[in-house]
């Protein structure tokens, strides 16, 4: 079909499977299981984790791509993109791959973000080679068919509305745009009903051929698998397609970059008759690759990451101004976000926003007590090995690890990380975060002169 993203062609040379390299990266106990990679010649990587304690596996296949990769007139194309996806190939309908994994009891879903794209399914570690054969044909073979796009413009112009229709969630995308401005990480995931109506098939098509090729995919696997058994099906599942022809081919490596956040005091107010006021408060914060992420982690769930958080303590325990109040980071290649999020009763918005500056301010010019560092040090570690306590996290975290990193980390390393964090690297973190002037994102049914004071939580 000429709509596929790969050409069907010839077995591959024998020359060229002689260039398949394989690596232990990590070796169980601490690990948690032990991990290895394989590179193709074609430049596909593979990485699995081998629990064999556990009767499930997550299969699970990266592709180098996010919101961030589209222009204006594209914005919305990845998630689009990834919606077609499960429309259908030349070997099965939309129908035949959700029955397929349906008939094992299995789970398949996908997600979209600014910088990459995941296809996934949890399966029994008996029917790994069924999931390992739908998701590789979806990625390999997807038709991306005019009808379907149609289709599922549909799907996709509801699932705008449902965001649009919940504002504690799309305060984080106007949060965006406060601080990207109209720039691709600015801009949201899902795209607007503009720039989906204007997508068309070919554009599509032509996106799909550009960003998913084999050097710009990684295939995760973790649960009870045997490595050498996911490569020789997902090799057999790519050159089916004629996806590993070119031999001389070198995986790309992470996205490298500088981008200077210098966005301060800037303030949005989107106004929605909603019972709440959704406020974000925040300014620029790490890119993932930062050494002082671990300080600035420590730094987070002290400030905002739990119920004995400060934030929590004084915005909830002590004054029932909110329900939800929380700090988060988002890190990306060359920047990052700090946020502290809160939803409130619009008469008391002001009064929130004064604590949050207060502690933020407080924090930022003294640092955390040591009672409070040691305490989010505990939290932090134990909710980084709980959240991997099944093969779905643990397909992320490897995934992810050799997309974003190029290189893998274990637990035990990750641990010592997060627990050699000191009260100065927290204080030089705060200070050089917090320090800054915030701006802010405010979804909510404020009257005129509530809006004009907002510039004061900033000033």
């Amino acid at each position: 079909m000429t709509s596929r993203g790969f050409r069907a062609t010839a077995r591959t040379s024998p020359e060229a499977r002689a260039v398949a390299r394989t690596q232990t990266l990590i070796k169980g106990a601490g690990g948690i299981g032990t991990v290895r990679k394989t590179t193709l010649p074609g430049g596909l990587r593979v990485v699995t984790e081998t629990l064999p304690s556990v009767r499930s596996a997550t299969f699970g296949i990266w592709a180098h791509v996010g919101s961030r990769d589209e222009t204006p007139a594209l914005n919305g194309a990845t998630h689009y993109l990834e919606h077609l996806l499960f429309k259908g190939t030349s070997r099965r309908s939309a129908l035949d791959i959700s029955s397929a994994l349906d008939a094992v009891g299995g789970e398949m879903n996908a997600f979209t973000a600014k910088e990459y794209t995941c296809y996934y399914a949890r399966v029994l570690d008996t029917d790994l080679p069924l999931a390992i054969d739908v998701v590789c044909d979806m990625l390999t073979g997807s038709l991306i068919l005019e009808e379907d796009v149609d289709v599922e413009r549909g799907a996709i112009l509801e699932e705008i509305a449902m965001t649009e229709d919940d504002p504690g969630d799309c305060v984080h995308d106007l949060f965006a745009h406060t601080m990207f401005g109209d720039n691709a990480l600015g801009r949201p995931v899902l795209g607007t009903v503009d720039t989906v109506n204007a997508l068309t098939a070919d554009r599509i098509r032509r996106f799909y051929r550009k960003h998913y090729d084999p050097t710009h995919l990684v295939v995760a696997c973790a649960g009870n698998v045997d490595h050498q058994k996911v490569v020789r099906q997902v090799r057999a599942a790519f050159e089916k397609a004629g996806a590993l022809t070119r031999t001389d081919a070198t995986p790309i490596g992470p996205r490298a970059g500088r981008r200077a956040i210098r966005t301060a005091g800037r303030v949005e107010l989107l106004a929605r008759k909603t019972e709440q006021a959704h406020v974000v408060l925040g300014m620029p914060g790490l890119a993932r690759t930062d050494d002082r992420r671990w300080a600035l982690g420590v730094l987070n769930t002290a400030l905002g990451g739990g119920m004995s958080s400060r934030l929590f303590q004084e915005v909830r325990e002590k004054r029932g101004l909110a329900y939800s109040v929380y700090s988060y980071t988002s890190g990306f290649a060359d920047c990052g976000l700090f946020g502290v999020y809160a939803g409130c009763r619009p008469s008391q918005v002001h009064d929130v926003l004064k604590i949050c500056r207060d502690e933020l301010d407080h924090v930022a010019q003294n640092g955390l007590s040591d009672d409070e560092i040691a305490r989010a040090i505990g939290q932090l570690r134990g909710s980084t090995v709980l959240g991997l306590e099944d093969t779905g996290a643990l397909m992320n975290r490897i995934g992810k690890s050799e997309l974003c990193w190029g290189d893998q980390m274990s637990v035990d390393d990750m641990l010592a990380r997060i627990a050699a964090v000191t009260p100065d690297d927290v204080r030089s973190v705060a200070q050089d975060i917090l320090g800054q002037r915030p701006s802010l994102s405010v979804i909510g049914p404020l009257k005129d002169k509530q809006a004009s004071r907002l510039h004061d939580a900033v000033a």
